[in-house]
C-alpha cells in the first residue's frame, strides 16, 4: 500500500474557494479574515486533514520554533527532571529542542558552545547548568552581546537577567527550623561543595535558623560534602568527632542523607532516637531508606516548566515594547517522615 501524500495548502485553498494566502491568515489565526471564511477553511482543513507545515509557520513568523538548551549532569535525578519539565512544556508551546551537555560544568569557556547555538537559529536558550565557582564570569561580559532571549537555571539573581530557581535558602532554614521545633538544640549540618550558589544558599538558611532561635552556628557543625552517599557517610563520622554532644543533622542532599544513615548503623546509633537526620531534594527512594527519610522537596520539573515559560514570554516581546526581564523563585516543601520525628507522634 503506498503512503498517503501530504495535504498541501494550495489543495486546501482550492477546495475553500479562496487564495493560500487566507488559508495561511486562518492558520496563523490572523484577525483580518471574515467569520463565514475561516469557518469554511477550517472546516476544509478538517475534512482534508490537512497538517500545516511548523517550518513553513515558523520561518513565515521570522521563527525556527528551536529552543537551545545546555545542560549538565543528566544522569542524576535532578537535572534529568528538570530536563523533563523543559522538554514537557516545549512540547505544550509548539517547540523543538537542541540540546548540548556541559561534560565539565564549572567551565568558563562557552564562547564556541553559544556560537553553536545561535547558528542553529535558536529562538531562545535555557541554561540549565548551575552556578558553580566562577562559571557565570561570561555572563556579565556578553549579556550586551546575546542575540536571543535567554534564562538561566538555579544561579544568585543577576540584574537585567531571567532566572529561575528553587528558594535554597527557605528550603534550608525549613529543615532546620522542623528540627529545632522537635527541640533539638545541636543541629548540624553536611553542606555540598560550598563553590556551588545552592550549596550556600542552603548553609545561610541553616545558619538563619538557629542565630533565630538564639543558637550558636557553629564551625564544628559544619562539614563539606560532595554530593555523594559516600560523603555523607565520612561527613557524619566527621562531625560526631568535632561535636559529640550533636543530636540533629540536617544534610543538603538525598544520596548524602543515605550516606548518613549507613554510618548511624554501623556505629549503633538509631534514627531519630540518637539522631534526627533531614536531607533536601525528595528524591523517589526517600520514602523507602530506612527510616523513611523527612526532607525538602523541589519540584525539579516544575523548574524546567517554569524555565520554558519565560523563555516563551521573552521570545513573544522581541522586537515589541521591551520587558523586564524576571526572577523566578519556587518555593520548596517539607515532607515529614520518620528520620526526624519519632514514629508514633507522626500523623
Amino acid at each position: 500500500m503506498s503512503a498517503r501524500k501530504r495535504v498541501t495548502i494550495k489543495q486546501v485553498a482550492q477546495a475553500a474557494g479562496v487564495s493560500t494566502q487566507t488559508v495561511s491568515r486562518v492558520i496563523n489565526d490572523r484577525p483580518d479574515v471574515a467569520p463565514e471564511t475561516r469557518k469554511r477553511v477550517k472546516d476544509i482543513i478538517a475534512q482534508l486533514g490537512y497538517q500545516p507545515s511548523n517550518v513553513a509557520r515558523s520561518l513565515s513568523q521570522g521563527r525556527s520554533c528551536t529552543l537551545g538548551v545546555v545542560g549538565t549532569g543528566l544522569q542524576y535525578f535532578g537535572p534529568s527532571q528538570t530536563l523533563v519539565g523543559v522538554v514537557d512544556q516545549s512540547n505544550e508551546l509548539g517547540y523543538r529542542l537542541l540540546l548540548n551537555v556541559m561534560h565539565h560544568p564549572a567551565s568558563n569557556n562557552v564562547q564556541q558552545l553559544l556560537q553553536d547555538m545561535h547558528s542553529q537559529h535558536v529562538d531562545g536558550i535555557v541554561w540549565a547548568v548551575p552556578e558553580i565557582g566562577s562559571n557565570r564570569e561570561w555572563v556579565a561580559r556578553q549579556a550586551p552581546e546575546f542575540t536571543v532571549p535567554m534564562v538561566f537555571l538555579s544561579m544568585e539573581p543577576v540584574a537585567g537577567l531571567s532566572t529561575c530557581s528553587v528558594d535554597n535558602h527557605s528550603g534550608g532554614h525549613m529543615a532546620t527550623q522542623h528540627l529545632l521545633d522537635q527541640g533539638y538544640r545541636d543541629v548540624g549540618f553536611i553542606t555540598g561543595p560550598l563553590d556551588w550558589w545552592e550549596a550556600r544558599q542552603r548553609r545561610v538558611g541553616w545558619q538563619a535558623a538557629l542565630t533565630r532561635a538564639g543558637l550558636t552556628a557553629d564551625e564544628n557543625l559544619v562539614v563539606e560534602g560532595n554530593w555523594s552517599p559516600t560523603s555523607g557517610e565520612h561527613g557524619l563520622r566527621k562531625l560526631l568527632e568535632q561535636r559529640p554532644s550533636l543530636e540533629a543533622v540536617f544534610v543538603s542532599n538525598d544520596q548524602m542523607a543515605l550516606g548518613v544513615i549507613k554510618a548511624t548503623r554501623e556505629m549503633g546509633l538509631r534514627v531519630p532516637e540518637d539522631l534526627a537526620i533531614v536531607g533536601f531534594d525528595d528524591i523517589p527512594e526517600a520514602a523507602y531508606f530506612c527510616p523513611p527519610l523527612t526532607t525538602v522537596r523541589q519540584d525539579m520539573a516544575e523548574l524546567g516548566s517554569c524555565a520554558v515559560k519565560e523563555l516563551e514570554r521573552l521570545i513573544r516581546a522581541s522586537g515589541e515594547t521591551p520587558i523586564e526581564p524576571q526572577t523566578v523563585s519556587l518555593q520548596p516543601q517539607l515532607i515529614v517522615r520518620q528520620s526526624s520525628i519519632v514514629a508514633d507522634s507522626v500523623s
